[in-house]
């Protein structure tokens, strides 16, 4: 079993190098993502998970000096991050600095590659609300395990487990590696023939997940830096962001 953080900890000494000659532009938190643009005018994001949010009234106390830093600096927080806030500022940092490899297919419906059939077992670990529909449309079983009881009634560990365990695709919230649960997700997984892990967080660099059995990232690419940034620093989430991104999928060699 992969020890958890080991994805976020392979990511961040791969693209240090890359972090080292990259400056700060600027840096937007907002309640559903956090943006990092860099002097390139390239600009990551990933996810914030809001209820995980610290508390008081100082979230960020280099607030002020961020802009113009080294990138490196935000980056750290992949590996050192004290909450899941810096995480995912070390997160979107990386998102930055990856450049997407040339076989990456533009596409926004990531279940095309998923290639489901009537009677199949699907786990999808973290709600893809508009993807539900488009699954159980293709006579696949889907079983959901969510984490959120506002969002969705929570399985039981045992039922959980099953679900994992039994899956012939599981599909996976990038958010996993926020929370630092993606090691412990994929660790319990029978022999799934395919495995997704999905969300605008999720870092499209196949090197870190040679040793998974992950077999397609589908994340995306910021295609208008200013307006996903504005719409971060007022509140927005990925419907509002939707009409700026990329959406794009990589489809791993196994």
């Amino acid at each position: 079993m992969l020890k958890a953080g080991t994805i976020l900890t392979n990511l961040y000494e791969r693209i240090l190098p890359e972090a080292k000659s990259r400056k700060v532009a600027d840096l937007r938190i907002g309640l559903g993502y956090t943006g990092v643009r860099l002097d390139n005018d390239v600009t990551g994001i990933a996810a914030v998970l809001f209820d995980a949010l610290p508390h008081g009234c100082t979230v960020m106390p280099a607030a002020g000096s961020i802009a113009g830093s080294a990138a490196a600096d935000l980056l750290k927080y992949l590996v050192n991050g004290k909450n899941h806030l810096e995480i995912a500022i070390g997160l979107a940092t990386a998102n930055a600095l990856i450049e997407p490899p040339a076989d990456v297919l533009d596409d926004r419906e990531a279940t095309t590659y998923l290639n489901l059939k009537p009677g199949e077992k699907v786990a999808m670990v973290g709600l893809f609300a508009p993807l539900v529909e488009k699954i159980r449309a293709t006579g696949a079983i889907l079983t959901v395990i969510e984490k959120n009881p506002q969002r969705l009634e929570l399985l039981s560990p045992k039922a959980k487990q099953q679900a994992l365990q039994d899956c012939d695709v599981a599909i996976i919230t990038a958010t996993t590696l926020l929370n630092n649960t993606f090691e412990e997700t994929i660790s319990a997984l029978g022999k799934p023939r395919s495995v997704a892990l999905l969300g605008p967080s999720t870092p499209l660099m196949s090197e870190i997940f040679r040793n998974t059995p992950v077999t397609h990232l589908g994340g995306v690419a910021v295609a208008d830096s200013a307006k996903v940034l504005q719409i971060i620093s007022e509140g927005g989430g990925t419907p509002a962001l939707r009409p700026y991104l990329r959406f794009v999928n990589l489809l791993l060699n196994r």
